[in-house]
């Protein structure tokens, strides 16, 4: 688990939150139903932790980011976001407009490294973009002294700023897609999934990377990923989503050796283990195929797969509760059998 100790403020309280998807059909497009792909979530991320959002594909992960950066709309929900100044403003009634000066404050860090650069820009312009619009007052010597000592700081040279992203590899390029998000000295980065295009040699590297930036700037991220042991290593709390909804929220140790919710012992269940000679859990398989988000099962959305479901679980959709100190899960009969 990451050695950063957090604070206990939050710098994120999301209440609340959907982001439905609306499908029109038919010669008058009419609205025919809606992908639910957040359906009604709540959490807090508090300043200089990491929080991990792990679940399957497709359950709503970069849903959230994209959301917490007003990239998608936002059906419901509030969005209260502490910036620099101390001021709290809540991110999902803000225009466009209104959005822009506070996205210096939140940046996103993305999942491929070969498309999220534009091939036809030096690195330097690349990393130097997000200053000419959030710090305009920055002189042009400014601006480059400002992107070599931050290829510096995730392990590249300034030398290297007049060449061009295919001139990089993979690691290379993310390790670029790391000092841009930094350029602007953000509170909160949102990490889509930012090794998973990696090999697994380069991905400890950039893991270690991002550690030492949130140890040395104060950072605070919410590391969206679906590989349970990359989450482990680097978050401080995990939140474990199924099909748009949070079903354990907790400590990353005490989630990851003692989860509570059947969906997390089974995604746990599905871990590699690094050392063959060590025993491992039983592998729990699920039944049957997660249910699609157009149309999402009434009550608990992973009832159809849980080997606990009851009758009683079809009837509303389960709030999370806290069943440890800072431990939350969203099942009722979790909570009723301990």
């Amino acid at each position: 688990m990451s050695a950063h100790v957090p604070s206990d403020k939050s710098l994120l309280e999301v209440q609340d939150l959907k982001i439905y998807y609306p499908i029109h059909a038919g010669v008058f497009l009419r609205h025919v139903g809606d992908v639910k792909a957040v359906d009604d979530i709540s959490f807090d991320i508090r300043q200089g932790e990491t929080l991990g959002l792990v679940g399957e594909s497709g359950c709503g992960k970069t849903t959230v980011g994209k959301g917490i950066m007003r990239l998608v709309d936002i059906t419901a929900g509030t969005m209260d976001f502490t910036r620099r100044n101390g001021e709290t403003v809540d991110l999902v009634p803000l225009s466009r407009g209104e959005m822009r000066p506070i996205r210096a404050e939140i940046q996103m860090i993305y999942q491929d490294p070969y498309s999220s650069l534009n091939p036809r820009w030096s690195v330097g312009d690349i990393i130097a973009e997000p200053m000419r619009v959030h710090q305009p007052k920055l002189t042009l010597a400014e601006r480059d002294e400002k992107v070599a000592w931050l290829l510096e700081k995730v392990g590249l040279t300034g030398e290297q700023a007049h060449r061009y992203p295919h001139e990089f590899s993979g690691g290379q390029r993310q390790r670029v897609g790391i000092a841009r998000a930094l350029s602007t000295n953000p509170r909160l980065v949102i990490s889509d999934e930012p090794v998973s295009a990696l090999d697994v040699s380069i991905q400890a590297q950039v893991i270690n990377l991002m550690q030492d930036l949130q140890e040395e700037f104060g950072l605070t991220y919410l590391f969206i990923a679906h590989d349970l042991s990359v989450v482990e290593h680097i978050s401080h709390r995990i939140a474990v989503m199924y099909l748009g909804n949070i079903v354990e929220l907790g400590p990353a140790q005490r989630v990851y050796e003692n989860a509570l919710h059947p969906y997390s012992q089974a995604l746990l269940s599905a871990v590699p283990l690094p050392d063959p000679s060590l025993k491992r859990p039983d592998r729990i398989a699920l039944e049957g195929e997660v249910p699609s988000p157009l149309a999402k099962p009434s009550g608990c959305p992973f009832r159809t797969r849980c080997p606990l479901a009851e009758p009683s679980c079809a009837e509303e959709v389960p709030k999370l509760q806290e069943l440890e100190t800072d431990h939350f899960v969203a099942c009722p009969i979790v909570a009723r059998t301990g």
